[in-house]
């Protein structure tokens, strides 16, 4: 039997959070906790069912997914009535794996382990120790096999001693998980309907209720605040951390490195502390990023230095090139081999060619900048006209002088150059100097303003 189903209870409001987004659309990293479960979910199962509850709209159309089976659970009844929502949907010869749209670190490969243990015993369900099992149901056992769930609110003292909690995952075959949610009744404080009371059933029915331990309790860990998602957030950064490590990633502060996407890298690679990745980034060999900067959907090339406090958005970065510190790289914008782009400069949807450089303080918006051309401290593309965007042309080798404004659309010949503090709105002959500056002059009769 290897027709999986896979069941994940998405119903809840989630108050706790303070929201108006349901519980499972909270986000760890760059995914909703909901998307985080579907991950997994679809790795081994044939089909997906949600049951969702408050915000069901909101869920589906976040989620946007026409492969998910979504089951609405008008009432909230407790888990039990939750799973029996989405099971007329399910052939009897299948195994039903419930999960939980609030429980997003879960693996792969603990699934599989608790579906084999599921296909041999007809039920199977995953359990954790805990230093403090507050809140969680005990799980009881008689002579080391599994005999009842007993929840929080309806233990014994003594059975509140016990330390090894449910976690509400479970895998069954489905014919007995129709069996025993039939058979399920609200006699319990919370006159709710629990999923957890089908172990009592199929005990009681002879059958030998398997199970497996977790080892680590924040793969099992719900999110019900945010301060529970702050934790699982820091958990799950560290691990993303921990594997590109040992990758060979070289990671200056491991506790202080977001990734919220895909990283991949070359060798000799380095990353500074405070470092934020976003989307698809890829780093080339032997490129250093230093502090405080933040990468999104961009590649990066060989021997690339990023300089601190340095942002990158939909970009590609040549081999070689120098970016930084303090500089702003804005979509659609390619940076050549060698090119250098400096202290508060700002880059917008522009190509820069081999060995150009432009250093400090200036914008570049719209233009097309050839091979080796230098960019004096604040210039400005003015690409805009109030209406439209406005194209600026600069051939190889040209110099533009300290503070001058290019108005576009306008061209720059090769091997120009702009005398500083000029504006330029006509084409400019190559090998030529061009500017725009009145013949200086000194006011002898000018004095300076003094205070009334």
């Amino acid at each position: 039997m290897s027709n999986i189903h896979t069941i994940i209870l998405a119903a809840g409001k989630g108050t706790r959070m303070n929201s108006s987004k349901p519980k499972v659309l909270q986000t760890l990293s760059d995914a909703t906790l909901l998307d985080h479960v579907l991950k997994q979910a679809k790795l081994i199962s044939q089909q997906v069912h949600v049951v969702y509850g408050f915000g069901g709209d909101q869920v589906k159309q976040v989620i946007n997914d026409d492969t998910i089976n979504w089951v609405e659970q008008t009432e909230q009844l407790g888990t039990g009535h939750a799973v029996h929502q989405a099971t007329p949907h399910i052939e009897d010869d299948s195994i039903s794996l419930i999960l939980y749209g609030d429980v997003p670190l879960i693996q792969r490969e603990t699934l599989e382990q608790l579906i084999n243990a599921s296909k041999a015993s007809g039920i199977a369900l995953l359990s954790v120790v805990l230093k403090d099992p507050m809140g969680y149901g005990r799980i009881i056992r008689n002579n080391n096999a599994v005999q009842a769930i007993v929840e929080q609110k309806d233990a014994s003292d003594e059975q509140l001693k016990i330390c090894e909690v449910n976690t509400g995952i479970m895998a069954v075959q489905t014919k007995l998980l129709k069996k025993y949610l039939a058979g399920l009744n609200t006699n319990n404080a919370q006159g709710e309907l629990y999923l957890t009371d089908i172990i009592e059933s199929a005990t009681s029915d002879q059958k030998t209720v398997a199970s497996v331990i977790t080892t680590d309790e924040f793969e099992v860990a719900g999110v019900n605040d945010k301060t529970q998602l702050a934790q699982l957030e820091r958990i799950f950064q560290h691990r993303k951390a921990t594997q590109y490590m040992q990758l060979g990633l070289s990671l200056k502060d491991p506790s202080r490195f977001d990734c919220r996407g895909d990283l991949s890298f070359g060798k000799d690679c380095e990353i500074d502390f405070n470092t934020l990745i976003e989307g698809v980034v890829t780093l080339g060999n032997n490129t250093t990023i230093a502090p405080n900067c933040c990468i999104k959907n961009s590649k990066i090339g060989d021997n690339v230095s990023i300089l601190a406090n340095s942002v990158i958005e939909d970009a590609v970065i040549g081999n070689g090139a120098l970016i930084g510190p303090f500089a702003r790289v804005r979509p659609q914008t390619n940076i050549g081999e060698n090119a250098k782009i400096g202290n508060f400069v700002e880059v917008k949807k522009s190509t820069v060619g081999k060995g150009s450089k432009i250093s400090h303080l200036s914008y570049v918006g719209d233009a097309i900048l050839g091979a080796d051309v230098n960019i004096g401290a604040g210039v400005i593309t003015c690409n805009y006209d109030g209406v439209n965007k406005h194209q600026t042309i600069i051939h190889d080798g040209a110099f533009i002088g300290s503070d001058s404004q290019l108005v576009a659309p306008v061209t720059i010949g090769k091997n120009a150059t702009i005398g500083a503090g000029s504006t330029i709105t006509k084409t400019s002959p190559e090998g030529q100097l061009t500017l725009s500056r009145s013949k200086q002059v000194t006011m002898k009769s000018w004095q300076k303003p003094s205070k009334k």
